[in-house]
């Protein structure tokens, strides 16, 4: 059973901000509320656009730096390639 999620939210300016949470959608509201991530705050609001489920946190924190590694052409081929369903990352 997955219990840790990595996501990628689409800030209002266009730019893409990954993390990793518990509760997705928590976490999005917690974004939107301005009390999530420093760099989401002047760039709200922000839209959840991918996310992958894990059954560890070492998994979810992984694959939150491997995505903060892409450039934004290969963050936005990943997004859209799933857009808007659940997708188990797999390497």
């Amino acid at each position: 059973m997955a219990g840790y999620y990595t996501y990628i939210v689409r800030c209002a300016d266009r730019s893409l901000y990954a993390g990793w949470t518990t509760d997705v959608k928590r976490r999005v509201r917690a974004h939107n509320r301005g009390t999530g991530a420093k760099y989401t705050r002047a760039r709200r609001p922000v839209r959840l656009v991918w996310q992958a489920a894990f059954a560890t946190k070492r998994e979810a924190m992984r694959w939150e730096w491997k995505i903060k590694q892409l450039s934004k052409a290969q963050k936005e081929a990943l997004c859209c390639r799933r857009q808007g369903a659940m997708y188990r990352a797999t390497e």
